[in-house]
């Protein structure tokens, strides 16, 4: 002990810790179980003696946040003032401001020529804080600060980080709470992939992700931790602001989270980095010689810390320095007011900037920051340490004026009833410190580029002449190999073939897709350091570091955390990716809605491919594989543009048409289109279908008698439009003669149907417009009949929109899935080509244009049992 002593005190930390890992690992050698710590101290990770040096100036920047947190209050509590029921959050920024403005002033880069810019992903309840300094910066007018969370006239300010409603601001949504380190996480790894593959510079950029310490129980939040350890992602810093409280109480009251979460992140590899205490303790901590008062720490539970806070000195004088009798003498000359000032890590500047340093030199793994802070700090009875924190939104008269206080601004007690915003002139050293600050580092954050400034040429559609063309002999393929064979065509594309990113979650055979692992390789920062056990195959399994597949194994989350990084390179690098990730269709939507959503937000583009889709195509795997709503789930989301085609020719028109609109015009939109794996033969495109294809509706099949008096027109796409086809030919043997319609976006039907009619309520005096499914269908004749491999509800969208006094009858797949063979599963669902003709049957009936017992007739010809129970019940 005496030894190790000694090289702590003569070579520093470091080097005993290198000694003991090296004892340890002897031991390991020579079969000894060592049992690990899994946990370091209740203090701070980096000693008092190697605190960097603060290169800012303390007093202007204590100065500046007091101004930053008195507006960000001020903006939350005017907007109540008009409208109690918008809302908004205090206390979290109060805790983090600190930790906000040294990332601010010292270390988070813009981009400039010369460097990329880190990119931040703040924790979204913390908005207030942000706007609050972006004013004092003039990039905010104060227009803008009294209409926070009031945009539909179109000068307020989101709620939380939303790129999509402040597109020039905001970068990155970091809510729905965890979806933030998720995201980032996969964006730090997609960072090295551009790098690796010598498409942009990406060596210097940092993220830095901040979230709070409830919110790492969400899943989200740790699902990738052990990825970014094994990937190496020394790009990344997780800040976890530890305000020891979520919404409804103490995150751990039992026990202590930052033990918790360093437990959690070092075990996967993590460097790990804990700020708990503020200078205020070092006097104390070097006083502990016998380690009375760090066993205090350790053994003190956060739900006391919490109430410790929350009351006063005299209560923590008696509650926590009495848990023995050396620590009361340890402080009997200490003051009511020097023990309200012994403060968390989380609210001293030198602390937090030398984590921050330290963080920034760390190599080969990634860095998480356990800082400890107080929520609401500042806030006084009205919300410092509070349960109720979290919500405060109101605060009255004297509450304002405590605050005022507290940060030591000079309102006058006149004006504090207006809860003004504080701005000092434009040339005072607080707004000049500011400006310079941001300036050394290369400008304001956050920003958002909308644009990239690089002009790619996508191929024409010529270069899919071969999938556009009828299949060949009767050669039967899926639209997943068609998809497959777009996808390898773009690939060896001269201009874009190297921006693709292909995205997948461990389906790649399920898909016929393990081609690509030899043709363009898979991602691995340290390549193949095995002989993979296929390499005697033509198709094996390889990895590169240059490789262009992003494998992300078992883990659907993951994917579309990877697909949201390409997505958005061209805002967050300036460079133009063009991610396809594609999924098993029932284990998309349905396990990443939150994520899509997200996209929707942050604008990406790209696309996103649901394989083995519709409830009858799987037809061996039941219950938890078969989809019959991603397309229900795909319609919720406004820039989603949502696809479910038939054929190889109708998957080419639309990939090409999503290429022009979001690598040409750089609209921001992304694709989600369904392929199934059933094979069959492909009609090929004829001219004049493609503007059809992309609207969602066309003539595919026309009638084959036009004198004939009994007509029905057919709708159907995805899998079952080749039952409505087989039903075209059932239905003439009762001379009823049908045309086929392939829909191949029901989702966008309905959306031109709602504008619309909207235009038109909104103009009642102008001539009346159509939507496009009403004039594709108004000179048809007889009813309309639709099925589809989804619910019921995908086809109903358009119900509004069909051409007035015509009976439409749609057939779906609603309930749950089961396992059988397709045919009997379309038989079980009803929508088989039997029920599409009962369908028409039964519609001309109700038009008096045949008899009902006809249906009868038909209902016993095709055997089908009309005492089963309904699909949709069981």
């Amino acid at each position: 002990m005496s030894a190790l002593k000694s090289v702590i005190k003569i070579e520093g930390p470091n080097r005993a810790y290198y000694l003991i890992k090296k004892m340890i690992k002897f031991l390991l050698r020579h079969g000894m179980n060592v049992p690990l710590f899994k946990n370091t101290a209740y203090i701070n990770t980096i000693s008092n003696n190697f605190d960097d040096d603060f290169p800012g100036n303390i007093k202007i920047e204590e100065h500046l946040q007091s101004l930053i947190r008195w507006n960000a209050m001020a903006l939350v509590i005017r907007a109540n003032k008009i409208d109690s029921s918008l809302g908004g959050h205090l206390s979290s920024f109060a805790s983090l401001a600190h930790i906000l403005e040294i990332g601010f002033n010292h270390f988070w880069r813009a981009p400039t020529h010369s460097h990329g810019g880190d990119l931040i992903y703040i924790q979204g309840h913390s908005a207030p804080g942000v706007y609050a300094r972006a004013f004092l910066e003039g990039r905010l007018t104060e227009e803008q600060m009294i209409n926070f969370r009031q945009e539909v006239d179109g000068y307020g300010l989101s709620s939380y980080p939303h790129p999509k409603l402040m597109p020039k601001f905001w970068q990155f949504p970091t809510v729905s709470m965890g979806l933030g380190p998720l995201t980032a996480i996969h964006q730090a790894r997609f960072l090295k992939y551009l790098h690796a593959r010598k498409i942009t510079n990406t060596i210097n950029r940092k993220i830095w992700i901040l979230c709070g310490d409830g919110e790492m129980d969400e899943p989200e939040s740790i699902s990738e931790i052990s990825m970014a350890a094994r990937e190496k992602l020394d790009n990344l810093i997780m800040i976890v602001n530890c305000n020891l409280q979520r919404l409804d109480g103490p995150v751990r009251g039992n026990s202590k989270i930052i033990q918790e979460l360093e437990a959690h992140f070092y075990g996967v590899g993590w460097n790990v980095i804990k700020v708990i205490w503020s200078s205020s303790w070092d006097k104390l901590l070097k006083c502990d010689q016998n380690g009375i008062l760090k066993k205090i720490m350790m053994d003190t539970l956060d739900g006391e810390y919490q109430n410790y806070r929350s009351k006063n000195s005299d209560f923590i004088r008696k509650n926590f320095f009495g848990k023995h009798p050396k620590l009361l003498k340890m402080i009997e000359e200490m003051s009511d007011e020097d023990i309200w000032n012994l403060t968390f890590g989380g609210h001293d500047l030198r602390k937090i900037y030398s984590a921050f340093k330290m963080a920034q030199k760390n190599k080969d793994k990634p860095t998480v920051l356990l800082i400890k802070s107080i929520k609401g700090y500042g806030l006084g009875r009205f919300g410092e340490a509070r349960n109720t924190a979290h919500n405060i939104k109101k605060i009255d008269h004297q509450g304002i004026k405590s605050i005022r206080d507290f940060l030591k601004l000079p309102i006058p007690d006149s004006e504090l009833s207006l809860v003004p915003f504080y701005k000092p002139s434009k040339n005072s050293p607080e707004i000049q410190y500011l400006k310079n600050c941001r300036k050394k580092l290369g400008g304001y954050l956050p920003k958002r580029r909308q644009k990239s400034d690089e002009k790619l040429l996508i191929p024409p559609l010529e270069a899919f002449k071969k999938i556009l063309e009828p299949t060949l002999n009767e050669r039967k393929i899926s639209t997943t190999y068609a998809y497959v064979r777009i996808l390898n065509t773009i690939l060896r594309d001269k201009n874009i073939g190297n921006r693709v990113v292909p995205i997948l979650v461990d389906e790649s055979r399920t898909f016929g897709m393990e081609g690509l692992f030899r043709q363009i390789g898979i991602f691995s920062q340290v390549g193949q350091l095995y002989d993979p056990v296929d390499k005697d195959q033509v198709i094996y399994y390889r990895e590169e570091k240059n490789g262009q597949i992003l494998q992300e194994g078992i883990n659907e989350a993951g994917g579309m955390g990877s697909w949201i990084a390409a997505a958005t390179s061209y805002s967050t690098s300036n460079c133009i990716m063009i991610p396809f990730f594609t999924f098993y269709s029932m284990f998309g939507l349905q396990r990443i809605g939150d994520l899509a959503w997200l996209a929707g937000d942050i604008r990406a583009r790209g696309f996103l491919i649901g394989g083995t889709s519709g409830r009858t195509t799987i037809n061996g795997e039941g219950l938890q594989h078969e989809d019959g709503h991603s397309h229900v789930l795909a319609s919720t989301i406004p820039n989603c543009i949502p696809y479910d085609p038939t054929f190889a020719h109708e998957v080419a028109i639309i990939i090409h048409h999503g290429l022009h609109c979001m690598i040409s015009n750089q609209e921001d939109v992304f694709y989600y289109i369904t392929v199934m794996n059933e094979n069959y033969s492909h009609p090929g495109l004829k001219k004049g279908q493609e503007k059809g294809i992309i609207k969602g509706l066309y003539l595919l099949k026309n009638h084959n008698n036009e004198k004939s008096k009994l007509k029905v027109q057919l709708i159907g796409s995805g899998a079952i439009l080749r039952e409505i086809l087989a039903s075209k030919i059932l239905l003439q043997e009762w001379d009823i003669d049908s045309a086929v319609w392939s829909a191949t976006s029901f989702t966008l039907l309905a959306r031109d149907g709602q504008e619309t009619e909207r235009w038109n309520m909104l103009h009642p005096t102008k001539k009346q417009k159509v939507a496009y499914i009403t004039k594709s269908l108004e000179k048809s004749i007889g009813p309309i009949i639709v099925a589809t491999d989804y619910m019921r509800l995908f086809a109903e969208q358009v119900r509004a929109f069909i051409p007035k006094g015509r009976i439409y009858k749609v057939l779906g797949t609603d309930g749950f899935g089961c396992s059988d063979t397709r045919k009997k599963l379309r038989d079980f669902f009803e929508v088989s080509r039997y029920y599409i003709v009962i369908a028409a049957l039964n519609s001309l009936a109700k038009e008096n244009l045949i008899k009902f017992s006809i249906v009868s007739e038909a209902i016993k010809k095709y055997n089908i049992n009309t005492k089963k129970q309904s699909p949709f019940s069981i």
